[in-house]
């Protein structure tokens, strides 16, 4: 019996996981026997404050599912022993033992090229055949064994012209069930129905792309000039996000039987260029609200926010009408959510930190952070080695839910524990609510360093 880390243990068998289990169940301790043929959750049962565990092996999708509880003992060391002794148990039995004889179809295969190698996304093969991704590559493998595919179209498009899109989901998929939710993807839309303790709610993933036409990318690059990037962010991008949400909304998802009556949310990546998620949340924010934040000090120093309305974008002839939340029918979405770091390197770190992967990879993060100092106006810069000693990170770190101050039913803030919330406050300002404890970044960038091919 082997102990494992709670992390390493969640990308194995977290997704199965019910939103009740930790108020039921406080786990200690996590343990593989036989090269990961069986795990074993050790904890305190919170009712009767006594100690035991759960055996869990994988099914015949290859999906960790409970398939033995132990007896509670007085003591966690008795309780330890005695699952010591039920792992080696369980491993010794044949793999039919685990079957729980609801699986349907065969085991998800991620990986398996559906198309030849030269019409494959630059991405997906860059992931499915790189040293330095090989933890992304781990990680991804683990968790596809849990996610469904209703359109049945998922595994194509991940490996050709939909990979940023489909690494979006699996994003919000391990966010969520990070988060204590339980996720469903047996409807065609939205892409997720989530239940928590405290409520149930859809979401619909969507990302802005580069623009395309005939066939080739023509989408103009970014400008570097201060002034010109200014325009860009004020209004180039507002019509991108515009484009992208007004078109969700026209969905209207929420006449949907399995949506009616529950939060419905928008969740949105851009990757309309390379690296375009670090520097585009200020366009997304204005374009929501329809406002126009900017700062001044006071004559004591103390930084002042001001806000103006904006009533429209306007880019090289194109107009859209700025703010979101205030467009017909927009009351029936609850939130937006958004996180720049949901990105491949995303689950290159978690993937890392996992344990899966070389050993020999290096990635070195650098980017910006919050810091909890009211009058600062820049965010502080980081440099972290990731592959270093305690490097920590999570699958919500760097969230944004940006709530719809109209909205017909309310998200609950605290069913997203860890994340930043932006709310229009009692007297019409834009706040940001920030987690109340742990480390979030506002972009970032990570270096990998791998062993040659």
């Amino acid at each position: 019996m082997k102990p494992i880390s709670r992390l390493r243990f969640d990308a194995l068998a977290g997704y199965s996981k019910k939103p009740f289990f930790n108020l039921l169940f406080e786990e200690i301790e996590w343990y593989e026997e036989g090269e990961e043929r069986v795990l074993g959750l050790l904890g305190m049962d919170v009712t009767d404050q006594d100690y035991g565990s759960i055996i869990i092996a994988q099914d015949r999708k290859g999906r960790y599912r409970a398939v033995h509880v132990t007896d509670f003992a007085d003591s966690l060391e008795e309780a330890r022993n005695t699952l010591q002794q039920e792992l080696v148990r369980q491993a010794g039995l044949p793999d039919e033992e685990f079957y729980q004889g609801d699986e349907q179809g065969r085991p998800v295969d991620f990986f398996r090229p559906l198309v030849a190698r030269e019409s494959l996304n630059g991405s997906f093969r860059l992931l499915l055949e790189s040293p330095g991704y090989s933890p992304a590559r781990g990680i991804v493998s683990a968790m596809m064994r849990y996610f469904e595919d209703p359109d049945g179209n998922f595994i194509q498009q991940f490996q050709t012209t939909g990979f940023d899109t489909r690494i979006w989901e699996l994003y919000l998929f391990a966010a969520l069930s990070e988060m204590g939710f339980a996720v469903d993807r047996a409807h065609n839309a939205p892409d997720f129905l989530c239940r928590s303790i405290s409520e149930e709610l859809a979401i619909e993933a969507v990302t802005v792309n580069p623009t395309v036409a005939g066939g080739v990318n023509v989408e103009p690059p970014e400008p570097r000039e201060p002034d010109e990037r200014a325009s860009y962010l004020a209004n180039y991008m507002p019509i991108k996000f515009s484009n992208v949400l007004t078109g969700k909304l026209a969905r209207e998802y929420w006449r949907l039987p399995h949506v009616e009556g529950k939060p419905l949310v928008i969740a949105i990546q851009d990757f309309h260029t390379g690296d375009a998620m670090m520097g585009t949340n200020s366009a997304l924010t204005r374009y929501l609200y329809g406002l126009n934040v900017t700062w001044h000090r006071d004559i004591d120093g103390n930084l002042v926010l001001e806000q103006e309305i904006i009533e429209n974008h306007e880019w090289q002839g194109r107009v859209r009408a700025s703010g979101f939340f205030r467009l017909p029918t927009s009351e029936y979405i609850s939130a937006v959510i958004a996180n720049p770091h949901g990105t491949i390197s995303k689950f290159n770190r978690m993937g890392y930190l996992a344990g899966f992967g070389s050993r020999e990879v290096r990635m070195i993060r650098r980017g910006t952070h919050y810091v909890d100092d009211p009058n600062m106006d820049e965010p502080a810069y980081f440099e972290r080695e990731v592959t270093g000693p305690g490097y920590a990170e999570t699958w919500r770190e760097g969230m944004i839910i940006y709530h719809n101050p109209a909205a017909l039913f309310p998200l609950d803030l605290d069913s997203f524990p860890g994340v930043a919330h932006m709310v229009i406050d009692e007297d019409g300002s834009l706040t940001t609510l920030m987690p109340r404890e742990g480390f979030h970044p506002f972009m970032s960038y990570t270096a990998i360093f791998a062993p040659a091919d």
